[in-house]
């Protein structure tokens, strides 16, 4: 696992070098114009939403005494579960409805790693193909974050083990994010199922790509490049997995 990490980490370092090799920049304008439009809508929603949240949780407190303690903690909680929540949706939207244009650029990335055409191209049926897999992908793992995030607000709410849980939360959107990254590869290679148990056999590579995703996405301006980058990273990462195994055509 920790190899795949390394590997995975490293790739982003060949991808940028690769994004300038070839030229790849051009991808990158559909799906930042993805990106912002999506913060922007989210964002707005969070804002409205973070304080209803939180006064909706401090007012199961009966008391007036310690309530003022509760109304923080409520809306305490009411942020990071609009932040997690919004940050599932974001991340997982952006992969919907940029996968269509990152399939193009994760396919050019491998024809130039492999030297073999993939064949496959950009037409409106491979572009219903992509983004309908990318919907399948999308609500299969919303719905897996949603669990495994509400799970760990929940023990977060004692308060000792508050930063673990947290650190719990940006693994859990880190590795389904990897996950995304790598299936603009996979879907050329395997079907949903397969691209699964590929993924579960490689955890490292998701882990390690999504990590620097989701970096990306919580500074200024990076989740504008997030997207692109991270699916030639993961391209150059999965491709040389793939390389060492026994692969369906």
């Amino acid at each position: 696992m920790f190899a795949d990490i390394r590997v995975a980490l490293s790739a982003y370092g060949e991808a940028i070098e690769l994004s300038r090799k070839l030229n790849l920049w051009k991808f990158y304008f559909i799906p930042a114009l993805i990106s912002l439009l999506l913060a922007g809508l989210i964002g707005w929603a969070a804002f409205g939403w973070a304080s209803n949240i939180g006064d909706w949780l401090s007012g199961w407190y009966p008391w007036e005494r310690g309530r003022g303690v509760v109304d923080t903690l409520g809306s305490l909680m009411g942020g990071l579960l609009v932040l997690a929540l919004g940050l599932i949706l974001y991340k997982n939207l952006v992969m919907i409805f940029a996968g269509p244009f990152m399939s193009p650029l994760s396919e050019k990335v491998e024809t130039h790693i492999s030297g073999i055409p993939t064949g496959k191209g950009l037409n409106v049926a491979q572009f219903t193909s992509d983004l309908v897999r990318g919907i399948q992908i999308g609500i299969r793992n919303i719905l897996r974050e949603l669990l495994y995030t509400l799970i760990l607000l929940l023990v977060g709410l004692i308060g000792i083990v508050a930063p673990i849980t947290t650190l719990g939360i940006f693994l859990v959107q880190s590795y389904y994010a990897g996950f995304g990254n790598m299936d603009y590869t996979l879907e050329r290679h395997y079907r949903l199922k397969g691209s699964v148990q590929f993924i579960r056999r490689h955890k490292g590579l998701a882990m390690g790509n999504g990590v620097v995703f989701m970096g990306l996405l919580l500074t200024g301006i990076g989740f504008l490049i997030a997207p692109p980058l991270s699916t030639v990273a993961a391209t150059i990462a999965t491709v040389r997995r793939l390389e060492q195994e026994d692969r369906p055509v």
